[in-house]
């Protein structure tokens, strides 16, 4: 898959290509990212991409010239018809089944918007996608396109040691999109606090209903949103039932 990025500070996403686990997607070619500057599609001897906003106001507006022909560059490159998507507090929230189905694509653009935001005209006439991190306003998209990015990365085969390691993770469909249960490893007593004693248990059954009853417990204390949801897709059984019907203080 590719992922095309506009940006102006491309130098922002070299460390997390080069490190850390997801790198391998990016090292084999299955995720390919390519970067692409506005500024090299801009008129002028300043390169300009932004200008001060129509009826005033504080801040800049990027401008829709140099941002299509970037796009238009960049169609020019591609043989396919990749959505566009960007980042914005407009968007939808990015989650689990957006990861899950930009993961199995093959690819987008990916524009990152700085300043105020950009000209209206563009994102009328090209965006197909709008993606929001959550409630809050950062300085540009591309924090926001590397989260993407990561998560789709992780997600690609072989990029984990353990290839069924992300099935477990938080929202999982393996997990009825439920919280992930909490972990532990040695020392198997710390600071006065014992390992859980069905993880030491060696019953594997045993083991995997903990965990379960575990993830129940925390995601309707944490997240009883997504305990409505898996209620209401049938993921829940009786003993699942039984488990969140009684006291608490199995959280862990």
């Amino acid at each position: 898959m590719r992922f095309d990025v506009i940006t102006l500070f491309a130098e922002l996403f070299a460390p997390f290509l080069e490190l850390g686990v997801t790198r391998r997607a990016f090292e084999s070619g299955q995720v390919e990212v390519q970067f692409f500057n506005p500024r090299d599609f801009a008129e002028g001897n300043y390169r300009r991409v932004d200008d001060r906003p129509f009826g005033g106001g504080p801040g800049m507006v990027m401008m829709a010239e140099p941002l299509a022909k970037t796009l238009a560059h960049i169609r020019s490159l591609r043989n396919d018809n990749a959505p566009v998507v960007l980042f914005s507090p407009v968007g939808k929230p990015l989650n689990h089944a957006a990861v899950q189905h930009w993961a199995d694509s093959t690819g987008a653009i990916l524009v990152c918007g700085r300043y105020e935001g950009l000209d209206q005209r563009f994102i009328d006439a090209h965006v197909d996608v709008q993606v929001s991190l959550g409630d809050f306003v950062l300085s540009g998209g591309e924090i926001a396109a590397i989260a993407l990015l990561d998560a789709v990365a992780r997600l690609q085969p072989g990029v984990l040691t353990d290839p069924h390691s992300h099935a477990f993770d938080s929202f999982n469909a393996e997990l009825d999109g439920l919280l992930d249960c909490s972990h532990y490893t040695r020392p198997e007593e710390w600071n006065g606090q014992a390992v859980p004693g069905a993880l030491m248990s060696g019953n594997h059954a045993q083991i995997e209903r903990w965990r379960r009853d575990q993830s129940l417990l925390l995601t309707a204390a944490k997240r009883p949103d997504l305990l409505v949801a898996a209620r209401a897709a049938g993921k829940l059984d009786a003993r699942d039932e039984v488990v969140l019907a009684g006291p608490k203080t199995n959280l862990l």
